[in-house]
């Protein structure tokens, strides 16, 4: 069973930084697209970035572009998303996610991780 494990969620400050880590199991295969999404209470599932794994190219969405970057390891076959100025907005559970084609749409991705939590708060 093919698995992303996400890591290095936590409760933070406005302003602070914070690295969140993806590590796929090996059945994923490494020309897939990696993603991450965010979900706060009550509001749908909506896209952060995503990265294709062979030549790096990254997309961002607008709310997180300048602020965010997305970035993968290859010999680890982890994909990170490293995120700056941290803004209250920016709280909810953020997923990656693993698919064949670079798109903003959730349902099209082959696999999740479980999620994990980013708090931001004074």
């Amino acid at each position: 069973q093919a698995q992303l494990v996400e890591s290095g969620g936590g409760l933070v400050q406005p302003g602070d930084s914070l690295r969140l880590s993806c590590a796929a199991s090996e059945r994923i295969f490494s020309t897939h697209i990696r993603a991450w999404f965010r979900q706060a209470p009550g509001k749908e599932r909506e896209p952060v970035g995503v990265i294709s794994w062979s030549a790096g190219n990254t997309y961002y969405a607008d709310s997180v572009k300048g602020r965010f970057t997305i970035f993968r390891d290859i010999p680890k076959n982890t994909v990170y998303l490293q995120m700056e100025n941290l803004k209250p907005e920016d709280t909810a559970t953020y997923y990656c996610a693993a698919g064949r084609w670079a798109t903003w749409k959730p349902e099209q991705y082959d696999y999740w991780g479980q999620g994990t939590q980013v708090t931001v708060s004074s």
